[in-house]
C-alpha cells in the first residue's frame, strides 16, 4: 500500500455522467491499495450532498467550490495569457495550497491526474516535484474542441479553435512529463500519438467499463411509460445523457428535428425520451405530444429498460460512450452513431446497430421496430457483449503495474 494523490476535475459522485462514472470506478479501484488523497470540484450545488458519501469511500479529501458562470469570466484571462481557458476556468487557490500541504506532509508515492487540467496542480508545488505521475486524459479533448470550431460560426469557430491549439500544447506537456498517460481506446491513444509522437511508448488505452449487475434486466421494474400521459400503442425512443454538454445537446436536436418526424409517418405513435439533467432551453423546447424532456430522473435504467429502442445520435463523440454500454447491457437494442460503435469492442448489426446519416437513423431503427425478434437478439447479445468485454476491475487493472514502486 502506497498514499496516492489524485486529482480529479469535477466530484467522482454519483456516477450519473460519462466522466463522472471513469473517475467514480478508478478512485474506487485505487482505495483497494492504496491510502488515496482526493483533491476536486463541486461544480454544481445538487452534488453537495454528495460529499460525505465520497468521504465515506476516501477520507482524505478536498473539496473546492466552483461556480460556473463566475468561472467562465476568470478563464477569459487565458486569452491575455495565451493560456487554454480551460487551465484558467479550473485554477483555484484553495485547492492548489492544499496539494502543496498534502506533498509536503504525507510520503506521497504517486500522482494520479484526471483530465488534463488537473495536472496544472503540479506545476508551482514546493521544492523538487520528483513524484511519478500517471495521467488519465480519458479523451483527446483538444480534438473536442477542434470539432466544436468546425461546427460553429465566428467568432466561437476562432475562439474554439484557439482552445485546441491551446490545450493541445499543454496536453503534450503534461503527456511528456507524465510516466504514462491513458487513454479510453485505442483509437483515441492513436489520435493523440499522431499529434505527439514524442510520447510514443508512454501512452496506452485503458477502456471503460459497465457495472452489469447494475444495470441488468429486472422484470419487477415498473415502466416510466404506463402514465396518464401516454398515448394508445406508445413505443418509446430513449437517448440519455447529461444535457448540459454540448455535443448530448447537439445530438437530442437533431434527432428531435432530422430523424424522429420521419419515423413517425410509418409510427405516429412514437414518443422521443431525452433523459437527463439540466437541459438548456434549447432542448426544453423540444418538449410536445412526440418529444418528452424528463430532466433529472432518480433512476435511468427504467428508461433503459422499457425503451423500445436506445438511441445514440451523437455527432460530435470522442472514445467510448457510457450511455451505450449502459444500454446494451440492459439488453436494449442500440443504434449509434457509427464514430460511436467503432469505438467499441462490438459487432455492427450483431450487437448493436450503427448509423451514419438521418437516413441511415430512419432505417435502423425502422428495421428494428418492424422485428421485435431481431430487436430481442440484438439486445441479448449486446448483454452479452458488454458483460465479456467492460469489466471495470478488468480495465482498470491496467494502471497498477505503472503504481508499483
Amino acid at each position: 500500500m502506497g498514499n496516492l494523490l489524485y486529482l480529479v476535475h469535477r466530484l467522482p459522485y454519483p456516477p450519473n455522467k460519462g466522466d463522472k462514472v471513469r473517475s467514480y470506478h478508478l478512485l474506487k479501484h485505487l482505495v483497494q491499495r492504496h491510502r488515496v488523497f482526493l483533491g476536486t470540484f463541486v461544480d454544481d450545488p445538487a452534488d453537495e450532498a454528495f460529499v460525505d458519501t465520497v468521504r465515506e469511500i476516501c477520507p482524505d479529501v478536498h473539496v473546492a467550490r466552483l461556480h460556473p458562470r463566475m468561472a467562465k469570466v476568470r478563464s477569459l484571462v487565458g486569452l491575455l495569457t495565451h493560456e487554454a481557458l480551460g487551465l484558467r476556468y479550473y485554477k483555484n487557490a484553495g485547492l492548489q495550497a492544499w496539494v502543496n500541504e498534502t506533498l509536503l506532509n504525507h510520503q506521497i508515492d504517486g500522482v494520479v491526474i484526471f483530465s488534463s487540467v488537473m495536472a496544472q496542480y503540479l506545476d508551482k508545488t514546493p521544492g523538487n516535484n520528483t513524484h511519478p505521475v500517471l495521467v488519465d486524459f480519458v479523451d483527446v479533448d483538444s480534438a473536442k474542441w477542434a470539432q466544436y470550431a468546425s461546427n460553429h460560426k465566428w467568432p466561437l469557430s476562432w475562439l474554439y479553435g484557439r482552445e485546441g491549439e491551446r490545450l493541445l500544447a499543454y496536453e503534450r506537456a503534461v503527456a511528456a512529463r507524465a510516466k504514462h498517460s491513458f487513454f479510453v481506446t485505442e483509437n483515441e491513444a492513436n489520435l493523440f500519438l499522431g499529434k505527439a509522437p514524442e510520447c510514443a511508448g508512454k501512452v496506452d488505452a485503458l477502456s471503460n467499463g459497465v457495472d452489469s449487475d447494475y444495470f441488468s434486466p429486472d422484470p419487477t421494474r415498473a415502466s416510466p411509460f404506463a402514465g396518464d400521459d401516454a398515448v394508445p400503442g406508445q413505443i418509446s425512443l430513449v437517448f440519455t445523457g447529461a444535457m448540459d454538454y454540448w455535443p448530448n445537446i447537439d445530438a437530442a436536436i437533431w434527432f428531435a428535428n432530422d430523424i424522429l418526424p420521419a419515423l413517425r409517418i410509418e409510427w405516429p405513435q412514437l414518443r422521443f425520451y431525452i433523459v437527463g439533467r439540466s437541459p438548456p432551453p434549447s432542448v426544453a423546447a423540444l418538449a410536445c405530444d412526440a418529444v418528452v424532456v424528463t430532466g433529472t430522473v432518480p433512476d435511468v435504467r427504467p428508461y433503459l429498460q422499457h425503451a423500445a429502442v436506445v438511441v445514440a445520435p451523437l455527432r460530435i463523440a470522442r472514445g467510448i460512450q457510457n450511455k451505450i454500454l449502459e444500454a446494451m447491457a440492459m439488453s436494449r437494442p442500440v443504434v449509434a452513431s457509427k464514430s460511436c460503435v467503432e469505438a467499441i469492442n462490438a459487432r455492427d448489426g450483431e450487437d448493436l446497430v450503427a448509423a451514419t446519416d438521418e437516413k441511415d437513423f430512419v432505417r435502423e431503427i425502422d428495421a428494428l421496430l418492424k422485428s421485435s425478434a431481431r430487436a430481442s437478439a440484438i439486445g441479448q447479445a449486446g448483454r452479452v457483449q458488454v458483460v465479456k468485454s467492460y469489466s471495470w476491475a478488468a480495465h482498470l487493472a491496467g494502471i497498477d503495474r505503472y503504481l508499483a514502486p
